[in-house]
């Protein structure tokens, strides 16, 4: 699994500033707009944009990677990415994104149990919660996995249709909170 590093290209790159390799494409889930720095996928996020409009850099070889490893996910023929990731984020954000790479494809977990794996005190699910909606790099940093404390689905920035899509893609081997590492 490729470490999350913090890039201060990232910024710029999602913010608009400048060209940045970019393609809309469909999905099981909707629209799916992925952003790409040259060196690292920064975004993938649900999207009302035209697929027909789909921007450029679409032959951008990172874009074409991650577009191949997001279709086999969809077809269940993938349940690890290996792409190289630069979500732009907060030193905590960051934490709470590498943490989330470790909850296996079919697994879910609590933002408490979350919380507490990052090691913070009680209560912290919040602050965790808030990170995990934060971000920018849908589906594969899977804050899809993470559920309510009382196994019901809460909580997601691409709306809790597309959330439980995803896990039900993963259901044939859903289990709660197992962590790999």
């Amino acid at each position: 699994m490729a470490l999350l590093r913090l890039d201060a290209r990232v910024a710029a790159a999602v913010g608009g500033a400048g060209v940045t390799p970019s393609v809309v494409f469909d999905s099981p889930v909707g629209a799916l707009r992925v952003v790409v720095d040259g060196a690292a996928v920064v975004a993938i996020r649900f999207t009302d944009e035209s697929v027909a409009h789909s921007g450029e850099g679409s032959t951008d070889p990172l874009l074409s990677e991650t577009r191949r490893q997001l279709d086999a996910y969809f077809a269940g023929r993938l349940r690890d990415f290996d792409l190289p990731l630069a979500p732009s984020g907060t030193d905590f954000q960051l934490r709470v994104w590498q943490r989330l790479r470790l909850v296996p494809f079919g697994a879910t977990c609590s933002y408490g149990d979350l919380a507490s794996r990052l090691g913070l005190p009680l209560g912290a699910s919040r602050a965790v919660g808030l990170a995990n909606g934060a971000n920018p790099i849908a589906i594969v940093i899977p804050c899809h996995r993470v559920i309510g404390a009382d196994g019901g689905l809460v909580g997601y920035a691409g709306g809790l249709h597309r959330k439980r899509i995803l896990l039900e893609l993963e259901s044939p081997s859903v289990q709660d909170c197992l962590f790999e590492g």
